[in-house]
């Protein structure tokens, strides 16, 4: 079954599978099964199974699955083998905190550039950054050839910033604009927005 092939809604279970796998890790633990790695996650067992099944046999009946082994596969599958640079869009106050964030250290991604269009923010530092004109984006992405870029900008400003990303060649968004984009189908688009989640959990509150 090709990439393309494999429904979203497992894919994105993927990387819930790797954060528990690698917390098992440094627990100093080599062997886990579908069922443990269920009850961390909230996920049933056979589901677990199921998924991974979509990609191979990574583990034995009886056995369970090797870690280490299981981690390096999930890697490879989610195309983090390797490392990718990001451009982030945006230096006001999402921006420079993603910019500053440790987080991305191993996890496969690396912010490399960050932009923005406000005079006063031009040529300011965050971090280990330099900001940089976002008049020059287009072509300074193209000339770097980063396919991975954050949208932190105004939502006004938001779809002008995606339109010029597709054109210098991006092929995913981590959008934190509170809009949705349109964008070709080519180009992968993700929505980050902390009141969409929050007024999906006050709908359970009394």
């Amino acid at each position: 079954m090709s990439d393309k092939e494999i429904p979203n809604i497992i894919v994105g279970r993927l990387p819930l599978y790797l954060r528990s796998l690698q917390r098992m890790k440094k627990e100093d633990r080599q062997i886990t099964s579908s069922q443990e790695l269920g009850e961390r996650i909230g996920i049933s067992a056979a589901q677990i199974r199921k998924d991974l099944s979509q990609f191979g046999e990574f583990g034995k009946q009886g056995t369970g699955y090797t870690i280490d082994y299981l981690i390096k596969q999930i890697r490879r599958i989610l195309h983090i083998d390797q490392e990718w640079d990001i451009a982030v869009i945006g230096a006001g106050d999402i921006g420079s905190a993603v910019a500053r964030y440790k987080g991305f250290a191993n996890r496969g991604f690396r912010v490399t550039v960050i932009f923005d269009g406000d005079p006063g923010k031009i040529g300011a530092q965050i971090g280990d950054f330099t900001v940089q004109d976002s008049a020059y984006m287009v072509d300074m992405i193209k000339k770097t050839g980063i396919r991975i870029a954050m949208i932190a900008v105004p939502a006004a400003k938001a779809q002008q910033v995606a339109d010029q990303l597709v054109e210098a060649g991006i092929q995913a968004i981590l959008n934190y604009a509170p809009i949705n984009l349109n964008a070709p189908s080519n180009v992968r688009v993700q929505y980050i927005d902390p009141s969409i989640h929050l007024q999906r959990m006050t709908y359970y509150l009394e």
